[in-house]
């Protein structure tokens, strides 16, 4: 399993277990970020830290997805779990929420969304978006945790790394979004063409943009996060690796739709099982 670690992920890099080792692989679409490989209770799996080890040091436009999808598929990942820290437009989400995303709006606007350039592979459903089964997974795992979260939720994706406009936010309102965030886009479509399952939760760590929230200088957010809620994003920042941990210890679904998104092409004769011949 593979845990693509979002936000504040540099703060806990010590909390999943013994660090086995440390690597980058490389990819036909470049290096992939920082992977460690990790051990707790007999279990090992693999943590990317999606914008820096260290510290918030890549931002969202400029993260490698594809080598870090690819990557996964390489070190024969079947299931990826992911968070990200987005602002809320669904008034009924609350700074420090949690939420199992089940669905995604695309306004990204650079990024490169499949492993297939110029072929013609990769034309197949999403819907379901996130991985089913790991997502009951998540329902189950939050359901024992008291902590407030939301069972469902649309992810808008913008390409960043500003924040929204208000008037993009009203917009995104109206589409049916209900949070707003710069990461999950490509990542859940590329594990969806490598045949991974791919879920995620997000913890919501601001209210998005409005015309009523007060400018606030040099500041995180510059006032989207009021001070009054900031506790409530360091507690919920600080059961992700209990979540982690748990979600390792649950079983994967070998008969996962997501594990024959691309059978077609398999049955045609068109590709093999091999998938570094596909993108070849």
């Amino acid at each position: 399993m593979l845990i693509i670690a979002g936000s504040n992920a540099h703060n806990l890099k010590n909390h999943f277990g013994n660090t086995l080792k440390e690597f980058y692989l490389d990819t036909p679409f470049g290096r992939s970020h920082l992977i460690r490989k990790y051990e707790y209770n007999g279990k090992s799996f693999y943590v990317i830290f999606r914008h820096g080890v260290d510290g918030y040091n890549i931002s969202a436009p400029f993260v490698n997805y594809r080598a870090n999808i690819f990557a996964a598929k390489k070190l024969g990942v079947r299931r990826i779990f992911a968070w990200t820290g987005p602002g809320a437009i669904n008034k009924n989400f609350e700074i420090g929420d949690f939420v199992i995303p089940h669905d995604v709006i695309d306004f990204t606007k650079k990024r490169d969304y499949t492993f297939f350039d110029n072929k013609g592979l990769g034309f197949i459903r999403v819907n379901p978006c996130f991985c089913p089964s790991l997502c009951n997974h998540l329902v189950g795992i939050l359901d024992k945790i008291k902590h407030p979260y939301h069972k469902k939720g649309v992810y808008v994706c913008t390409e960043g790394p500003r924040l929204e406009t208000a008037s993009e936010i009203r917009f995104f309102k109206q589409i049916g979004a209900d949070m707003v965030g710069m990461t999950l886009v490509p990542e859940v479509f590329l594990a969806r063409e490598m045949e991974i399952c791919y879920a995620a939760i997000c913890y919501i760590t601001n209210y998005a943009e409005s015309d009523d929230i007060e400018y606030k200088e040099g500041e995180l957010f510059e006032g989207t996060l009021p001070e009054d809620k900031k506790k409530n994003v360091e507690v919920a920042i600080s059961l992700l690796p209990e979540i982690v941990i748990k979600i390792l210890e649950t079983k994967d679904n070998e008969n996962c739709i997501c594990k024959k998104s691309m059978l077609r092409y398999k049955k045609a004769g068109i590709i093999t099982e091999n998938f570094e011949d596909w993108v070849k």
